[in-house]
């Protein structure tokens, strides 16, 4: 079962992940840096996820008078899901709630950023709790796949 779970969530982020650094998931967006932003905003409401917050750090820079491309930050989460991984590591709880960048990058690409759930195993030495991250690589490569795509 172990494998089984194992091999679904690394063909995700094989799926997912069309330009990956490390710890982080990158899909490109079909849509402009605020029309992203919009739609993930929309589609975490819809699945019942509570936005926490949204940051527009190119807003924020403009009052400093420094040009940045468009970057949003959406910070959310659900107690459902992110508590079971507190459970099992403690210390995840830095990395929550979960968190997804808009940006748009130097060549005019809009992508969609987020937190490799297989990093955190990483970083927070998380053990047995398969299922618990599989569940949030499934969410998060399901939300960013039907943000980021017409």
């Amino acid at each position: 079962m172990k494998t089984t779970i194992l091999t679904a969530f690394l063909t995700l982020l094989v799926v997912t992940s069309s330009q990956a650094g490390e710890g982080m998931i990158n899909t490109e967006s079909a849509f402009s840096v605020k029309e992203t932003a919009d739609r993930l905003e929309a589609t975490l409401k819809e699945k019942g996820m509570t936005v926490f917050n949204r940051i527009n750090h190119a807003q924020g820079a403009e009052k400093v008078n420094i040009k940045l491309r468009g970057t949003e930050l959406i910070i959310f989460g659900n107690p459902k899901v992110g508590s079971p991984l507190m459970l099992c590591q403690q210390s995840v709880a830095i990395d929550l709630p979960q968190k997804m960048l808009v940006w748009q990058a130097e060549d005019s690409k809009v992508w969609l950023s987020y937190n490799d759930p297989s990093y955190l195993v990483q970083r927070h030495d998380i053990k047995g709790c398969e299922q618990e991250i599989a569940t949030v690589a499934k969410a998060l490569a399901g939300i960013s796949k039907s943000v980021a795509t017409k």
